[in-house]
Protein backbone atom coordinates (compact mmCIF):
# COMPACT_ATOMS: atom_id res chain seq x y z
CA UNK A 1 0.00 0.00 0.00
CA UNK A 2 2.35 2.72 1.06
CA UNK A 3 4.53 2.16 -2.06
CA UNK A 4 1.74 2.97 -4.29
CA UNK A 5 0.83 6.18 -2.18
CA UNK A 6 4.28 7.20 -2.73
CA UNK A 7 4.09 6.57 -6.93
CA UNK A 8 0.58 8.57 -6.36
CA UNK A 9 2.15 11.11 -4.17
CA UNK A 10 4.91 11.90 -6.92
CA UNK A 11 1.81 11.85 -9.73
CA UNK A 12 0.19 14.43 -7.16
CA UNK A 13 2.72 16.72 -6.41
CA UNK A 14 3.80 17.19 -10.20
CA UNK A 15 -0.45 17.53 -10.50
CA UNK A 16 -0.46 20.05 -7.89
CA UNK A 17 2.58 21.93 -9.97
CA UNK A 18 1.15 21.77 -13.19
CA UNK A 19 -2.48 22.89 -12.01
CA UNK A 20 -0.81 25.66 -10.33
CA UNK A 21 1.08 26.93 -12.98
CA UNK A 22 -1.44 26.50 -15.59
CA UNK A 23 -3.28 28.63 -13.36
CA UNK A 24 -0.85 31.25 -12.69
CA UNK A 25 0.37 31.47 -16.45
CA UNK A 26 -2.29 30.21 -18.89
CA UNK A 27 -5.66 31.21 -16.81
CA UNK A 28 -4.16 34.11 -15.23
CA UNK A 29 -5.01 33.09 -12.10
CA UNK A 30 -2.20 34.52 -9.41
CA UNK A 31 -4.14 33.54 -6.55
CA UNK A 32 -5.28 30.50 -7.42
CA UNK A 33 -1.73 29.65 -8.89
CA UNK A 34 -0.10 30.27 -5.63
CA UNK A 35 -2.72 27.98 -3.45
CA UNK A 36 -2.58 25.36 -5.74
CA UNK A 37 1.38 25.85 -5.49
CA UNK A 38 1.18 25.62 -1.54
CA UNK A 39 -0.99 22.41 -1.61
CA UNK A 40 2.41 20.35 -2.48
CA UNK A 41 3.30 19.98 1.03
CA UNK A 42 0.28 18.25 1.66
CA UNK A 43 1.35 15.65 -0.08
CA UNK A 44 4.36 15.02 2.18
CA UNK A 45 1.78 15.24 5.34
CA UNK A 46 -0.35 12.57 3.98
CA UNK A 47 2.34 10.46 3.19
CA UNK A 48 4.26 10.69 6.30
CA UNK A 49 1.08 9.96 8.01
CA UNK A 50 -0.01 6.54 6.40
CA UNK A 51 3.71 5.24 6.83
CA UNK A 52 3.35 6.19 10.85
CA UNK A 53 -0.27 4.69 10.46
CA UNK A 54 0.91 1.39 8.86
CA UNK A 55 3.88 0.89 11.56
CA UNK A 56 1.96 1.89 14.18
CA UNK A 57 -0.42 -1.38 13.17
CA UNK A 58 2.05 -3.91 14.22
CA UNK A 59 3.62 -4.02 10.52
CA UNK A 60 7.20 -4.90 10.31
CA UNK A 61 8.98 -2.13 8.52
CA UNK A 62 10.16 -2.62 5.21
CA UNK A 63 11.96 -0.70 2.79
CA UNK A 64 9.11 1.45 0.88
CA UNK A 65 8.53 2.51 4.57
CA UNK A 66 12.11 3.95 4.31
CA UNK A 67 11.55 5.13 0.78
CA UNK A 68 8.72 7.27 2.46
CA UNK A 69 11.00 9.12 4.79
CA UNK A 70 13.64 9.58 1.63
CA UNK A 71 10.84 10.91 -0.68
CA UNK A 72 9.74 13.98 1.78
CA UNK A 73 13.12 14.51 2.94
CA UNK A 74 14.03 14.59 -1.23
CA UNK A 75 11.01 16.74 -2.09
CA UNK A 76 11.62 18.97 1.06
CA UNK A 77 15.31 19.34 -0.34
CA UNK A 78 14.51 19.74 -4.17
CA UNK A 79 10.81 20.39 -4.37
CA UNK A 80 10.86 24.45 -4.39
CA UNK A 81 14.41 24.08 -6.90
CA UNK A 82 12.11 21.63 -9.25
CA UNK A 83 8.80 24.14 -8.88
CA UNK A 84 11.21 27.13 -9.43
CA UNK A 85 12.59 25.46 -12.68
CA UNK A 86 9.10 24.31 -14.23
CA UNK A 87 7.66 27.71 -12.98
CA UNK A 88 10.60 29.81 -15.34
CA UNK A 89 9.96 27.39 -18.41
CA UNK A 90 5.74 28.28 -18.18
CA UNK A 91 6.82 32.03 -17.96
CA UNK A 92 8.84 31.71 -21.13
CA UNK A 93 6.17 29.68 -22.76
CA UNK A 94 3.04 31.27 -21.65
CA UNK A 95 4.00 34.61 -20.22
CA UNK A 96 6.53 36.03 -22.24
CA UNK A 97 9.30 35.48 -19.67
CA UNK A 98 12.84 35.53 -20.43
CA UNK A 99 14.85 31.95 -21.93
CA UNK A 100 15.54 29.87 -19.17
CA UNK A 101 19.20 30.13 -18.59
CA UNK A 102 21.03 26.46 -19.22
CA UNK A 103 22.88 25.49 -16.40
CA UNK A 104 26.96 25.96 -17.03
CA UNK A 105 29.23 23.02 -18.28
CA UNK A 106 31.93 23.71 -17.47
CA UNK A 107 34.56 25.51 -15.34
CA UNK A 108 33.95 27.06 -11.45
CA UNK A 109 30.59 27.61 -12.31
CA UNK A 110 29.54 24.10 -12.74
CA UNK A 111 31.54 22.76 -9.85
CA UNK A 112 29.81 25.67 -7.99
CA UNK A 113 26.25 24.21 -9.22
CA UNK A 114 27.76 20.18 -8.12
CA UNK A 115 28.55 21.52 -5.09
CA UNK A 116 25.16 23.23 -4.25
CA UNK A 117 23.77 20.00 -5.56
CA UNK A 118 25.21 18.04 -2.97
CA UNK A 119 24.08 20.82 -0.14
CA UNK A 120 20.75 19.93 -1.07
CA UNK A 121 21.31 16.37 -0.93
CA UNK A 122 22.70 16.45 2.28
CA UNK A 123 19.72 18.33 3.69
CA UNK A 124 17.38 16.18 1.99
CA UNK A 125 19.29 13.17 4.14
CA UNK A 126 19.06 15.24 7.45
CA UNK A 127 15.47 15.24 6.64
CA UNK A 128 15.44 11.67 5.50
CA UNK A 129 17.18 10.34 8.39
CA UNK A 130 14.95 12.05 11.08
CA UNK A 131 12.08 10.69 9.92
CA UNK A 132 13.94 7.27 9.52
CA UNK A 133 15.06 7.55 13.15
CA UNK A 134 11.92 8.98 14.49
CA UNK A 135 10.08 6.03 12.71
CA UNK A 136 12.93 3.66 14.41
CA UNK A 137 12.08 5.43 18.17
CA UNK A 138 8.55 5.21 17.35
CA UNK A 139 8.53 1.37 17.11
CA UNK A 140 11.12 0.83 19.65
CA UNK A 141 11.79 -2.93 18.39
CA UNK A 142 15.00 -3.40 16.21
CA UNK A 143 13.99 -6.45 14.81
CA UNK A 144 11.18 -4.74 13.58
CA UNK A 145 12.89 -1.67 12.10
CA UNK A 146 16.60 -3.45 10.54
CA UNK A 147 14.84 -2.51 6.97
CA UNK A 148 14.75 1.56 7.98
CA UNK A 149 18.22 1.53 9.58
CA UNK A 150 19.41 -0.33 6.46
CA UNK A 151 18.14 2.50 4.23
CA UNK A 152 20.28 4.66 6.58
CA UNK A 153 23.18 2.92 5.73
CA UNK A 154 22.73 2.80 2.04
CA UNK A 155 21.23 6.53 1.82
CA UNK A 156 24.67 7.59 3.83
CA UNK A 157 26.86 5.42 1.80
CA UNK A 158 24.95 7.16 -1.57
CA UNK A 159 25.62 10.76 0.37
CA UNK A 160 29.31 9.44 0.74
CA UNK A 161 30.13 8.84 -3.42
CA UNK A 162 27.73 12.27 -4.13
CA UNK A 163 30.01 13.75 -2.09
CA UNK A 164 33.55 12.40 -4.20
CA UNK A 165 31.90 13.16 -7.32
CA UNK A 166 30.19 16.57 -6.75
CA UNK A 167 33.46 18.08 -5.10
CA UNK A 168 35.96 16.52 -7.90
CA UNK A 169 34.65 19.33 -10.08
CA UNK A 170 36.15 21.54 -7.52
CA UNK A 171 39.60 20.19 -7.61
CA UNK A 172 39.28 19.63 -11.08
CA UNK A 173 36.61 21.94 -12.89
CA UNK A 174 35.57 20.98 -16.34
CA UNK A 175 37.40 22.51 -19.26
CA UNK A 176 35.80 23.16 -22.54
CA UNK A 177 37.54 21.56 -25.49
CA UNK A 178 39.96 23.79 -26.94
CA UNK A 179 39.32 25.19 -30.63
CA UNK A 180 40.96 23.25 -33.27
CA UNK A 181 42.58 26.91 -34.79
CA UNK A 182 43.60 28.49 -31.73
CA UNK A 183 47.07 28.83 -31.35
Amino acid sequence: MIGWLIVGCEIGFWVFVLAGLGARYVLRMKKTGAVLLLCTPIIDLILIAAAVIDLSSGKEAEFVHAIAAIYIGSTIAFGHKMIQWADVRFAHRYAGGPTPVKPAKLGKEHAKNERKGWYRHLLAWTIGCCLLIGMIEMIGDGSRTAELLNAIRYWSLILAADFVYSFSYTLRPRKGKESEYSS
